[in-house]
């Protein structure tokens, strides 16, 4: 099987997995099977898969520096977009049945219980990383796109804490995912990384080698450089996490 059919499987299993809970609520709101209490079901769904998508996009880099599949890096992107899709209809829910659209409401209790706080800071800083997920937007910020996508892991982080202090008994599984997250951005350190030491480090060691260095080749005649938007985006090493 080629390259491109085995990424146009897994985006294809990876999207029927990814709207299989959408579905799941839609079916249950039209058939009035969502249990006593339907509006926390469609809250407590939305932002459990919300979270645990925004982990599986973490684990994107580890799985492809374990496996050496560089080609899985494109599932960052589809995988970013549910996160932030559930995210977002975790907000509308909690906007929309329990503050009734009213933005006071909805202001003071952002202010008054602290994993709202949190909650809603995680949304916040997703939404940036959303709005500049498109090609355009790679170009146009070049190096500095991969810098803003880094505040995946300040988000995750954030939608952990929250689910961490919205549980007030069982709190094994927001550990669990704690515990996950933390063992996510452990593997990113560069004695992790292969070789043992970050690209910095290695590209330090080859450019110290003696013997005359060769000076890089520029673009042949008539070829256009790649742009520096465009660098960022085929990096495959970029540790920001596309959203769209």
């Amino acid at each position: 099987m080629s390259t491109k059919k085995a990424v146009l499987g897994l985006k294809t299993v990876l999207w029927i997995a990814a709207l299989l809970p959408a579905a799941w609520l839609a079916r249950g709101l039209m058939q009035s099977d969502l249990g006593p209490n339907p509006i926390e079901t469609l809250t407590r769904v939305t932002g459990m898969t919300a979270l645990v998508l925004l982990l599986v996009t973490l684990a994107v880099t580890p799985f492809r520096r374990v496996t050496g599949w560089n080609p899985v890096i494109k599932l960052r992107r589809p995988l970013g977009l549910f996160a932030f899709f559930y995210a977002l209809m975790h907000f509308s829910i909690w906007f929309v049945f329990d503050m009734v659209f009213n933005v006071q409401y909805m202001i003071e209790d952002i202010a008054e219980r602290k994993y709202i706080t949190v909650g809603m800071a995680a949304l916040l800083v997703l939404i940036p990383l959303a709005v500049t997920s498109t090609r355009g937007w790679i170009r146009r910020l070049g190096k500095k796109w991969s810098t803003l996508h880094k505040g995946v892991y300040l988000a995750t982080a954030l939608a952990v804490v929250h689910y961490f202090w919205l549980v007030k008994a069982d709190t094994r599984l927001p550990v669990l995912l704690a515990v996950c997250l933390v063992a996510l951005l452990l593997v990113r350190l560069p004695v992790f990384a292969p070789g043992g030491t970050s690209r910095k480090g290695r590209e330090g060691r080859r450019g110290g080698s003696s013997g005359p260095t060769a000076r890089p080749a520029g673009p042949s005649e008539g070829e256009a450089p790649a742009s520096v938007g465009q660098g960022v985006e085929d990096d495959v090493d970029a540790e920001g996490v596309r959203i769209g």
